[in-house]
């Protein structure tokens, strides 16, 4: 037994609990935490697809991809799951976020907020996609809906606009400014009447910021959040510095419910593959590969199973804590975490606005980074040979194709001292889940009135 009250794990109970305690009050993390955990079972389903279709095993994607039926290959019929899930997650959240939010705004009608919600982000939306033509020079703008812009690039705006336009829509109904209808009325036609007013002037105010941003240099809404969380990433270069820094702003855009690697990738993943090509033009003409950053580091070893290295949680979870959620949600999400697909963890957690992880969560890839560099640079780990492997590749096989059998070996060492860094913040989860547990258990068998003789500060649980 091991007194949870001493020492570092006492530390981290009396600072980052309250913190916890806080944000569980604030009705805009809980909005965001009510809307993730909704689409969770999405975000599973999508996973699994995308598991399936992306199985790195060779012969198993050619024959996905060369067996057809119909007019279309069997891979793009098992993509269409995850296509309609993860890659539009944002068309959720947009819906969501309206919905969960009337709740602490104190209206009634829940269903038309999250209508108004999912309505001023389509106001938003850039309803074109640019194509151009093979052999043009000019791109056109063809009338659609944005596939780039209704996933995870467009959970952003998703947000911002779902609680601003409930804001408003809110506001204009606490000052009564509905029509009223007539006693008799049927309930539905009656609150439809009633929202019209409120949803009409919501609809006006999101259209003229539409309109606004079409006279910027951005076009949209979209683009230019996007353009702006990519400022700070213009100038940054192969450098190790580089690097953490990129994943520093990846991960604190992540703790938000920001798919942060996407974000950066769209500017940042460019230099790394042309420094992955360098390397592997140097290799082929028998020279010594020259860039320890490239695309290869960044995927294979900053991080394990997803962002945040987390598939170094999920072991921590599984073999050292002991409430019945942490445990169900690691068996759920290891299978995908071991081919790096991590959304059931960071939403199902959560990771997203989790005070108590978020420490460990960018530690983690930060140690990842600053110590992988520096075995290639003394030579212990070989510098990766430019060979794109895919992203699903687990840990230890992806190591071994692109730095030998060290590579392999440093993979498993990094996972280890991840499990160790993530291990004392976890179990300060463990903990207050095991007390909830525990109260829930009291209340259910009827002897809710022995609570308060527990001290459920005092409770000991082994590591």
């Amino acid at each position: 037994m091991a007194n949870v009250d001493s020492g570092f794990m006492g530390v981290l109970e009396k600072r980052l609990m309250p913190l916890a305690e806080m944000v569980g009050k604030n009705k805009y993390l809980l909005t965001l935490r009510d809307t993730f955990a909704a689409i969770m079972p999405l975000l599973i389903v999508g996973s699994m697809f995308t598991l399936i279709g992306s199985f790195p095993i060779q012969a198993w994607t050619e024959f996905l991809a060369n067996t057809t039926i119909g007019a279309e290959t069997l891979a793009s019929l098992i993509s269409v799951p995850a296509m309609c899930t993860v890659s539009m997650m944002a068309l959720f959240v947009a819906f969501l976020m309206g919905y969960n939010f009337a709740e602490h705004e104190k209206l009634d009608d829940r269903l038309a907020a999250g209508i108004v919600s999912l309505l001023a982000w389509l106001l938003l939306l850039p309803l074109y996609t640019e194509f151009t033509p093979e052999g043009a020079t000019e791109a056109f703008k063809v009338a659609s809906m944005p596939l780039g812009w209704i996933g995870s690039k467009g959970v952003f705006v998703a947000i911002v606009s779902g609680f601003l336009s409930v804001k408003v829509y809110g506001a204009l109904v606490h000052k009564n400014l509905m029509i009223k209808m007539p006693e008799g009325v049927p309930p539905t036609v009656s609150r439809a009447f009633s929202a019209l007013i409120p949803m009409s002037v919501t609809v006006v105010c999101v259209w003229i910021v539409r309109v606004l941003f079409t006279m910027t240099p951005w076009g949209d809404l979209f683009t230019f959040l996007y353009s702006f969380l990519q400022i700070p990433l213009q100038n940054l270069g192969g450098t190790v510095f580089a690097q953490a820094f990129v994943y520093l702003f990846a991960h604190i855009l992540w703790f938000f419910g920001i798919h942060g690697t996407n974000i950066t990738d769209s500017v940042y993943q460019p230099i790394l593959l042309t420094l992955s090509a360098q390397n592997q033009e140097a290799i082929a003409a028998g020279l010594a590969a020259p860039n320890i950053i490239n695309a290869q580091f960044q995927s294979l070893f900053a991080t394990l199973g997803g962002g945040g290295s987390t598939l170094s949680l999920l072991v921590a979870m599984l073999f050292f804590c002991r409430s019945d959620r942490i445990q169900k949600l690691a068996k759920l999400s290891i299978g995908p975490g071991i081919f790096n697909i991590n959304e059931p963890i960071i939403f199902g957690l959560p990771i997203v606005l989790n005070p108590v992880l978020l420490v460990p969560f960018i530690l983690v890839p930060l140690f990842n980074i600053v110590t992988t560099y520096g075995v290639m640079a003394i030579g212990l780990v070989p510098i990766t040979n430019g060979v794109l492997v895919p992203w699903t590749t687990p840990a230890i096989i992806s190591g071994f194709l692109v730095s030998g059998w060290q590579g392999a070996v440093w993979q498993a060492v990094l996972l280890v001292c991840g499990v160790l860094i993530y291990l004392p913040f976890i179990k300060t989860l463990d903990r207050k889940y095991l007390a909830d547990q525990e109260l829930a258990k009291l209340e259910e068998s009827g002897t809710s009135s022995a609570i308060d003789e527990i001290d459920l500060d005092n409770i000991d649980f082994d590591f």
